[in-house]
């Protein structure tokens, strides 16, 4: 599905992270989302690897990367732990700065990445996430029936992890079905991958401990930047899909007005909230664009 990229176990200083890279021309680093792995952006990276040294990695705790403990805080699967992962993946392969797009959870590691690494992110471009902070502080009744698993997922360990591994190929499924669509627009294979990883106990733990640290450790973090005014600074794009539960519930080019200082694009696609695998020209084509623009 990634035709002419080398996969390989990267080692960072807190996890093995499974990375995949091909392509030529200047850095370009792909994050996916929950429940995903790398293979999220199989329809557009070998697009992309045609100008770019295209880097997609799994993110610690999901698909076959490393799932180390999160600790009695959770900080383990912190955005700033998993932002750290990445940039040292990234150096690993010999690039100090770099642009780099994000899709859900990714996005969000990407968020805290430029907050943290503002000398290595050269651009950013952000799928279809709201800060979390402004998520918390602004919580609405669509925000909670479209986005429950945020208050599921946060609950004491063992309660979500046994209930979502019961039965976890219609956990997934179910979770991934939320437009008419269903799961039409995913490619098979990469489905059966998602669905694959997914089985693991370890990795819906994994998942679990990604939205604790996001509701604990992440949100302090982000409470204290945002008090202090500290904002995204690198060239930033933002994109959403206009059917999706951040299209329909919220007005993110306003929304990130308060977290960025150098928006360089905003646009809604036809799409829910998948933009890579519902509308992947359209997220090529903006992407390309964005990237390579000076």
């Amino acid at each position: 599905m990634m035709e002419g990229f080398t996969r390989t176990e990267i080692k960072t200083s807190g996890a093995k992270i499974v990375t995949v890279h091909g392509g030529k021309g200047p850095p370009l680093l792909l994050m996916h989302g929950n429940p995903f792995t790398h293979l999220s952006w199989h329809k557009i990276a070998p697009r992309l690897a045609e100008k770019f040294t295209v880097v997609a990695t799994d993110l610690r705790g999901y698909g076959d990367s490393e799932k180390p403990p999160g600790g009695e805080d959770h900080s383990g699967y912190s955005f700033r732990t998993m932002a750290q992962d990445q940039v040292e993946v990234m150096a690993s392969l010999g690039f100090n700065k770099f642009m780099a797009a994000g899709h859900d959870r990714g996005a969000r590691v990407l968020h805290r990445m430029a907050l943290d690494h503002p000398d290595k992110v050269q651009r950013a471009a952000i799928l279809d996430i709201i800060p979390q902070h402004n998520l918390y502080t602004h919580m609405t009744r669509e925000w909670a029936k479209a986005s429950y698993h945020w208050l599921f997922m946060i609950q004491p360990e063992p309660l979500p992890e046994r209930l979502m591994s019961a039965d976890p190929d219609f956990f997934i499924t179910t979770k991934l079905s939320k437009s008419k669509a269903g799961l039409s627009f995913f490619g098979k294979e990469a489905l059966e991958e998602y669905k694959r990883c997914f089985r693991n106990p370890a990795t819906v733990h994994a998942m679990c401990e990604d939205y604790r640290a996001t509701y604990g450790v992440d949100f302090e973090m982000d409470k204290i930047d945002f008090a202090a005014g500290r904002k995204m600074t690198c060239p930033a794009l933002i994109l959403w899909g206009a059917t999706g539960a951040v299209g329909r519930n919220h007005k993110p080019a306003e929304v990130w007005k308060d977290y960025a200082t150098d928006i360089r694009g905003t646009a809604a696609l036809p799409c829910g909230h998948y933009l890579a695998e519902e509308a992947p020209e359209e997220t090529y084509r903006a992407l390309r664009e964005f990237f390579l623009s000076k």
